[in-house]
């Protein structure tokens, strides 16, 4: 697990061991991972972490008699299980909402599908994904193909999982190397939290990982990159700030090629879907990489806050008209009851959701499973 640390300065501690620096092409630099920097304090602390480092405490109860059994220690909770915890604002805005609304009825009627409709839209299913669900229970209704309540609950559940089937591509790192990852998203949408997890994850995996520092506006985004990369022993490719940023990511790729880098991950600065001018910078950051190679990026990937519901489709719109995304990222699926977006944004854009962030530990930054989420959301407790 992994916490952002913040360096002292070096009035404060001269001694401390800095990152090794290299140029590339005379401006930007590459920060390799040296020894961990000293901190004045961990903001974001695991839990786990503290757990894990704390010493045994003795326990007050007496010692077992002698022969007895001694008590089952408690399993670890696996992912599905922290995926259900996380999706629980979610589930109680709409499958326990429905579950409620459907099972409470004695007959099924289009009085009941006005409901329904009403519900979904509520828990940002969005208009045109809760249209294509009511009119095919609508259908089956007519057929005489829901004999019950729970027959239609059952069938809603399939309909909301069909819905997502085609979404269910998780990312493959193939081709030539290095394998360039383009990450996009406005403002505290979560980029550069989005690609600490993701390139350790890479790492884990046994990619070869550079990181460059796109977002040459804020100087925070830079240096919080950097820590991600001095605690993973991942090398970062940055420019002072204000540096063209499509200047930094051409540095970062001939940097990564010439270094037998894997996998190139570049973030880039937070914009507004609404301005124009920023929308252009982006296609210019595609267009000096096609001009390196006519494939790259190989990943477009917008990162989503999932707690701003149905405005996150519009965003996603104008970002796909822009650059023609290949891939989406759900951050902060754990913290909203607007988790429903997830199904407008499949219905609408059908793009690959890649992956979802359902807490703050490296690791819940997650492959996206289609079934694996939607049995989430149904599931009780």
């Amino acid at each position: 697990m992994f916490s952002f640390l913040r360096k002292k300065s070096a009035d404060q501690n001269p001694t401390q061991d800095r990152p090794q620096v290299e140029a590339v092409d005379g401006n930007a630099v590459v920060e390799s991972g040296g020894p961990e920097p000293a901190v004045d304090s961990t903001p974001e602390v695991e839990a786990a972490d503290i757990a894990a480092e704390a010493p045994a405490t003795p326990s007050a109860e007496p010692a077992a008699a002698a022969g007895a059994e001694p008590a089952a220690e408690p399993r670890p909770a696996g992912f599905f299980h922290r995926l259900r915890d996380s999706l629980s604002k979610t589930r109680t805005a709409l499958s326990d909402s429905l579950s409620s609304l459907v099972l409470g009825r004695k007959t099924i009627d289009q009085s009941l599908l006005d409901d329904i409709e009403t519900q979904l839209l509520t828990a940002d299913v969005g208009l045109e994904a809760t249209d294509h669900i009511i009119q095919s229970l609508t259908n089956k209704l007519q057929r005489k193909q829901l004999a019950n309540p729970q027959a239609l609950l059952d069938s809603l559940k399939l309909e909301l999982e069909a819905m997502l089937l085609p979404c269910s591509q998780p990312l493959v790192i193939a081709g030539n190397k290095p394998y360039v990852i383009l990450v996009v998203g406005v403002n505290g949408a979560g980029k550069t939290t989005t690609i600490g997890k993701l390139s350790k994850r890479l790492q884990n995996d046994g990619q070869k990982v550079m990181l460059a520092a796109g977002d040459t506006f804020r100087a925070a985004a830079v240096e919080q990159l950097k820590v991600w990369g001095e605690r993973n022993q991942i090398p970062v490719v940055a420019q002072p700030t204000g540096s063209d940023s499509a200047s930094v990511i051409f540095d970062a790729y001939q940097s990564a090629r010439a270094r037998g880098m894997d996998v190139l991950i570049a973030d880039t600065a937070g914009r507004l879907h609404t301005k124009d001018n920023l929308m252009h910078e982006l296609e210019k950051i595609v267009r000096v990489l096609r001009k390196l190679d006519p494939d790259l990026p190989h990943e477009t990937l917008l990162v989503l806050d999932s707690t701003m519901g149905q405005n996150s489709l519009s965003q996603a719109r104008s970002f796909h008209k822009a650059i023609n995304l290949s891939g989406v990222a759900l951050t902060k699926l754990d913290g909203t009851a607007k988790g429903g977006m997830v199904f407008a944004i499949a219905k609408e854009l059908k793009l690959p959701i890649r992956f979802i962030g359902v807490g703050e530990q490296v690791d819940d930054l997650r492959p996206f499973d289609a079934r694996q989420f939607v049995d989430a959301l149904f599931s009780s407790d």
